[in-house]
């Protein structure tokens, strides 16, 4: 038998070190990228010292790097440089709505099974709630920085996705904030504050907006995004396709842009100097890097055939202004660009300089990660109970209620037994979308609405291709002997998905004839829940009584099921609106995906609300609640005096007033400004959620521009029998301008509509020519 002796102070104080630096050793899990303190031949290097200007020590790095190395250092898979300390790094992270392993530069296990799964972009869009957006970036960051701590992630995630959903059959519509380029400017710029929660010039992650630009277009009729040349008026480029991404970096302040793989107008996107160096660096001052859309380089040589060699292709780009190749092209063909003469060693450097400025903002040139501002996040600030509260709470505000007869709210004593059917009553990964990484834990919604009420279940078909009608007779029998029916509908990533664009908008297979059927035989009411990114034509169910009433859930994240039952039982009063049209299934007959044109022509029908005048199924913007809001005006100014430069007439230039609409760069901005004060009064007998759109539209003779354009959006709670105010300040330049035919904005002046619900304010915009003399 072994004697054992009491430990003495000092040896219990080494083990309580000892087990504290354990811990933290697990927690960071990453030794640093550079500059380790420990490491002698490196720790004194000049770009080491923090307490010297990023640009210096970027300059100090790319003068002490060989030029293989350098090339190596061009590439997504950027390799480690030992003899300075630098480890290799995989540029490639996701975080669409969640940290995600898409990317390989990131991944699950061990200490981090998963991450918090947000609703995809879509239903998120819907709740629109700028706050929100931001909140859900903060807690992404927080659960990146901590897996990147763990050595399970990257710092540079290729988030979001803000491009216009166009055409509603795009498999990756789901992925972006909608068809309107102001909501999807507000929901880029506020994503991005959130993921960056930038601190001056330091960035927690690195955000990144893409695909730049007027790519909306993946697989349809043997079509595809690598051949495909988007052709894009300026006018469509300008007050459209390019919105998002201006609102991106300027208001946002992304550190990353991603160049698409098609082409626009015959030119590759990553290879136009216009779009990279001029406008994005150019006009709008990108602070951060440009990437390529993964094998993009590739593609524009082997695909696209845009050059002769591939050493051209890969000069033309780096000339063009990207910056870092999503693939290996660029370290293979650098080089040889090099010895021809058509790239100089100065442009590979201006490369770098843009990309390592982002790693040294990040903190991964200074030393241990576990001393820095973000180190201390592990594996418990990963899954948090209030990280997945937030995940309920955006599904919440994401679903859209689009019809109801009276039959929701259910009632627990009312509704005692609810039949659960359809494809996707019992789902989970379904709910998370594309671009997902593992999931905290799920809620199905028939865990969800069991937590409710007693449930029978019945999938009716066993996909939601629904192939078969030979499994609707058991559905129909618990809709038969239910006090309620719930059909959860709609489709998943197998009908639409990143290189799979829909034929059609009509719900998949025998699925419409499963709802008519069990609406039929259902003894009590029939709620139609639709699972979806893309809008679908229902509007069989729109106008069958027997439906009574239809909630659209998009896809809505790991907490999915319970928001779904929240909503049902009245425990959440919906308030999501529609962030694009629901177009009837006629309409994409008319449409092909390939035009790319926002404005009516001969035979063609147009895109989206702001263009298109025809028969929907619901509009962008549509959205019921369990009770009812009025709004009326408070303040309302009905003038406003647009002073023109007097500049511009003593060079005798009067292009300003062409068509008579004021160029936006003739006439100072902050100077026109409208206060508009609404009141929200909720009328009914719930507190609820109501979300303010404010619409303008510009005089009749201005031919050219949209019917109308959203310029502001409010979310606001107010309780039942009270009232709440609304502030919201009009800027001229911002939300009463349009763009001409050459794609320069405009102010048009005359007779201004703004639009809010029912209710129609005017404003005269007039030039003010005052002490202007010929």
């Amino acid at each position: 038998m072994s004697r054992t002796t009491k430990p003495d102070s000092l040896t219990l104080l080494l083990l309580l070190l000892i087990a504290i630096l354990s811990i933290s050793s697990v927690e960071s899990g990453r030794p640093p990228f550079a500059c380790d303190p420990r490491n002698g031949l490196t720790r004194s290097l000049r770009f080491c010292r923090t307490n010297l200007p990023i640009h210096v020590r970027v300059r100090d790095l790319l003068g002490r790097l060989t030029l293989p190395e350098k090339i190596r250092l061009l590439v997504n898979n950027a390799i480690d440089v030992p003899r300075l300390g630098i480890r290799g790094y995989e540029w490639w992270s996701e975080a669409l709505h969640g940290v995600s392993n898409v990317g390989p530069g990131t991944k699950f296990g061990g200490s981090f099974p998963g991450a918090t799964s947000f609703p995809q972009v879509i239903t998120t869009a819907a709740s629109f709630n700028e706050s929100l957006w931001e909140r859900i970036g903060q807690v992404v960051s927080d659960e990146a920085r901590a897996m990147y701590n763990g050595g399970m992630a990257g710092l540079t995630y290729w988030s979001p996705n803000v491009n216009i959903f166009r055409d509603p059959r795009w498999g990756r519509g789901q992925e972006t904030p909608g068809e309107d380029p102001v909501l999807a400017g507000k929901y880029a710029a506020s994503y991005v504050r959130g993921l960056q929660s930038a601190t001056g010039n330091r960035l927690k992650v690195a955000a990144c907006c893409k695909h730049y630009t007027a790519y909306d277009l993946d697989n349809w009729k043997g079509v595809d995004r690598f051949h495909f040349n988007a052709r894009v008026s300026k006018q469509d480029l300008a007050d459209t396709y390019n919105v998002p991404f201006k609102a991106c970096v300027v208001e946002g302040k992304v550190a990353s842009v991603m160049c698409s793989y098609n082409q626009v107008n015959g030119k590759p996107t990553c290879a136009d100097p216009d779009l990279l160096k001029g406008t994005i660096r150019g006009q709008w001052h990108l602070n951060g890097y440009i990437v390529s859309d993964c094998d993009s380089v590739g593609v524009m040589y082997d695909t696209q055939h845009f050059t002769v060699t591939p050493e051209e292709s890969a000069a033309a780009t780096i000339k063009a202004g990207l910056d870092l190749d999503c693939g290996p092209f660029l370290a293979i063909y650098t080089d040889l660009a090099i010895w021809r003469g058509l790239l100089t060693v100065t442009d590979v450097d201006m490369a770098l300089a843009n990309t390592v400025t982002v790693q040294m903002r990040l903190g991964m040139f200074d030393g241990e990660p576990s001393a820095q501002p973000y180190g201390h996040l592990g594996p418990r600030h990963v899954c948090t109970p209030d990280h997945k509260q937030l995940a309920l709470e955006a599904a919440r505000q994401g679903i859209v209620l689009l019809k109801n007869s009276g039959s929701l709210p259910l009632s627990t004593s009312r509704h005692r037994t609810v039949a659960v059917i359809g494809p996707n009553s019992d789902v989970t990964e379904t709910m998370i979308g594309n671009y997902a990484g593992v999931a905290c834990d799920y809620t199905s919604p028939l865990k969800g609405i069991s937590r409710y009420v007693r449930t029978v279940h019945q999938a009716g078909c066993s996909n939601v291709a629904c192939k078969a009608n030979n499994l609707f007779g058991f559905a129909e029998v618990a809709a038969r002997h239910a006090d309620a029916t719930v059909l959860i509908m709609g489709l998943d990533q197998s009908i639409e998905a990143e290189f799979k664009d829909r034929a059609g908008l009509l719900l998949p297979g025998y699925q419409q004839e499963l709802v008519t059927r069990v609406a039929q035989a259902s003894k009590g009411p029939t709620i139609l829940v639709l699972m979806s990114g893309g809008p679908i034509d229902f509007s069989f169910a729109k106008y069958d009584r027997r439906v009574s009433a239809i909630l659209w859930a998009g896809y809505p994240g790991q907490a999915g099921g319970t928001a779904i039952a929240d909503v049902l039982f009245g425990t959440t009063n919906p308030g999501g609106k529609l962030p694009m049209t629901w177009y009837p299934q006629s309409y994409v007959a008319k449409v092909p995906m390939t035009n790319m044109g926002m404005r009516p022509s001969r035979g063609y029908p147009g895109r989206t609300y702001r263009f298109y005048k025809g028969p929907v199924v619901f509009p962008f913007g549509h959205g019921l609640s369990y009770t009812n809001f009025k709004q009326s005006l408070a303040l309302a100014p009905t003038d406003l005096s647009v002073l023109i430069n007097t500049n511009l007439f003593a060079t005798k230039n009067y292009s300003t007033l062409s068509s008579k609409a004021i160029r936006v760069k003739h006439t100072n901005c902050d100077s026109l400004s409208l206060p508009l004060h609404i009141d929200v009064e909720n009328i009914g007998n719930m507190d609820g959620t109501h979300t303010l759109l404010l619409f303008s539209e510009p005089p009749a003779a201005v031919k050219w521009s949209p019917n109308k354009q959203l310029i502001s959006f409010h979310r606001v709670h107010v309780i039942a029998g009270s009232k709440q105010r609304v502030k919201i300040n009009v800027h001229a330049c911002k939300h009463l301008s349009v763009v001409d035919e050459f794609g320069i904005r405009r102010i048009p002046m005359g007779q201004h509509s703004l639009y809010i619900g029912d209710l129609k304010h005017s404003i005269s915009l007039q030039a003010n020519l005052e002490g202007i003399k010929n």
